[in-house]
Order: C-alpha cells, then structure tokens, then sequence
C-alpha cells in the first residue's frame, strides 16, 4: 500500500468513526413522543407530489445527497441565498436541484402536528427515502434527531461535491473524506439509473474532450453519434438526457449494464471502470439479483445518512426550511 492509499485509509477510518460517534444521538424513535406521526405525515405529502410527478424522486435524492456531502446533513442546500451570502443553492452544482416546493410542503404539514420540534434535516432525509420508495425503489432505515446547520456558503458545496468530470481516484478520496468507502461509491452511483441530466453535463465528451475538438474515447462511439444526432446537437446544448435510456424510470441494474458497455453519460461514469476494485463491485452487481442491489444500496445510504450529523445543542430547528431562525 503506497504512501497516498495510507493517507486515504487513515482519512477514511478516522471520519466513518467520527461520524459513527455523532450518530449516536440519533434513533429511528427519536420523535416517537414528541411528533409520532412524523413518517406518517411525510410519506402522505411526499405521496401526493410523486404520484403526480414521479421524476421528482430522483431530484429529491440528489438532493439528499448534495446536502450531506457539505456540512453533513444539516439542511444547509436549503438555505436561501441573503443580501451578504451566496448559499450553497446557488452554486453551480446545485443550480439544477429542484423538489424544494416538496420539502416545503412537508415542513408547513409537520410544523401543523409538531410545532418547532422536527428539523429539515430529518425532513429532507424522510423524503427522499420514501420518494425512492414510492417509485418502487429500496427502502431504507432513517435513524432521526439531526438539528439544522444554520451556515450554508456557496464556494463549499463547490469544493465538497464530486462534479461529473472527477477521475476514479478523486472520486474514492472524495467518499472517503466523507466516510464511505469504494464499495459505497459504486452502490450509490447506482442512483444513475433514475432521472436525467443535461448536455451541458457532458458536452465536452462528444465536442472538446482534450481541448482539441475531439470526443472521449472511453464513450461508446455509437452512443457518442445518437447523442450528438438526437440530443447534445452541440457543445452549447443544455437538452435533457436520460441517465439511463429507456429504463430512467425504473430503479434497477440497467445502470451499471450501461457503464460496462461504455455507455455512461458522465466521466465519473466511465472512471468507474478505469480501477480494478470499482470495476469489480460492478460485475458483482450486474451477476447479482435486484433485491442484491436493493440491499447494498440500502446499506450504502444508511452510511451516508450518517455523514456529520448536528445532534445536541448543535445548530437549530428551523422554522422555515429556507430561512435560518433570527
């Protein structure tokens, strides 16, 4: 083991133990007293969205995501930009993020049953689980008592997410600043298989990889040609993309059979394959059933879940996702 994988190691260990420690404090019956009929009230009103816009499932998990990869889940992608601070929603990379009229919703119906006790942390990690699920998706355990961060800086949601150009190597030490390790970076890059992108993405793949007018030679050269026909017409084009064609609306394998196949849309689609341990966690999945992947995924996101939680007296509850308390 080199120097730099050591390093990583380390990285790795001392986070997912530090993460564990502050995750003591949080339990799947945290709000058992306080607010009993939370998962309730938030698999309704997430229901009502999903049943009429089912694509909405897949931007609620992004982000999910996006909010524990800064600052922890903390609510922080929630914040509203003010006159003195841009937030981390007005980064570039969450421009795109869209759900939060659902997560608003959810919190107006909550705050009505349990006033001033349930954060938006615990709101935003509620309903992108059951979103998944109400898809027909995995389902998995959200232990609860996260407080609300109440910082939320735009340059940080830059510098913490792994932007779809990342290679295999700025991937793993991204996840694992972050406590999860490779296996979990395949597992919940599987989250591909729902919902859509934009060329912008990964126009530079088919028009300008290295600058030269050229197309990446890790992308499927057919596939290359049918985006460039049908959907990314140029290296301006901002056009919708399906992540995984013909099955973007179906939680299952499709994914990883698409990046053996050289066919994912992204860098850090194709980067999964240029690493002996990624490429190998693929094959297993793609050999595997889907109650396989179901179970890894539900393992992988119950680790993310646990990404820096604030318990205690740390930050707040927020009365309105959006805004932090005065």
């Amino acid at each position: 083991m080199g120097i730099n994988s050591k390093l990583l190691f380390l990285t790795f260990i001392v986070i997912f133990f530090f993460n564990q420690i502050n995750a003591q404090s949080l339990s799947t019956s945290f709000y058992k007293k306080t607010c009993p009929k939370l998962e309730e009230i938030v698999s309704e009103t997430t229901a009502k969205f999903i049943s009429r816009a089912p694509s909405l499932a897949p931007a609620l998990l992004r982000m999910h995501f996006h909010d524990c990869f800064v600052r922890g889940c903390d609510g922080s992608v929630l914040i509203n930009s003010t006159r003195n601070n841009s937030a981390e929603m007005d980064s570039i990379p969450n421009q795109s993020l869209r759900g939060f009229q659902v997560i608003d919703t959810v919190k107006t119906a909550v705050e009505k049953e349990c006033p001033g006790r349930v954060s938006c942390a615990d709101i935003l990690a509620l309903v992108a689980r059951d979103a998944v699920s109400q898809i027909k998706g995995p389902f998995w355990k959200v232990p609860l008592g996260r407080r609300d961060g109440n910082v939320s800086i735009s340059i940080e949601a830059l510098n913490n997410l792994p932007p779809p150009f990342f290679n295999s190597t700025q991937l793993i030490a991204s996840f694992a600043a972050k406590g999860l390790n490779t296996k979990d970076l395949v597992v919940l890059s599987g989250a591909h298989t729902i919902g859509i992108s934009h060329c912008s993405s990964f126009t530079n793949r088919l028009y300008n990889f290295s600058g030269r007018g050229d197309q990446d030679p890790a992308l499927d050269s057919e596939y290359a040609a049918n985006l460039k026909a049908r959907k990314c017409r140029s290296i301006n084009s901002t056009t919708k993309v399906e992540m995984d064609p013909g099955s973007f609306k179906t939680f299952d394998l499709s994914y990883y059979k698409l990046v053996l196949k050289r066919r994912g849309l992204f860098q850090s689609d194709a980067a999964l394959l240029t690493d002996s341990r990624t490429t190998s966690f693929i094959t297993q999945l793609v050999g595997g059933s889907l109650q396989n992947f179901y179970k890894e995924f539900t393992a992988s996101m119950e680790k993310m879940n646990l990404i820096e939680p604030k318990t205690g007296s740390a930050g707040e509850i927020r009365k309105h996702c959006a805004l932090v308390n005065s």
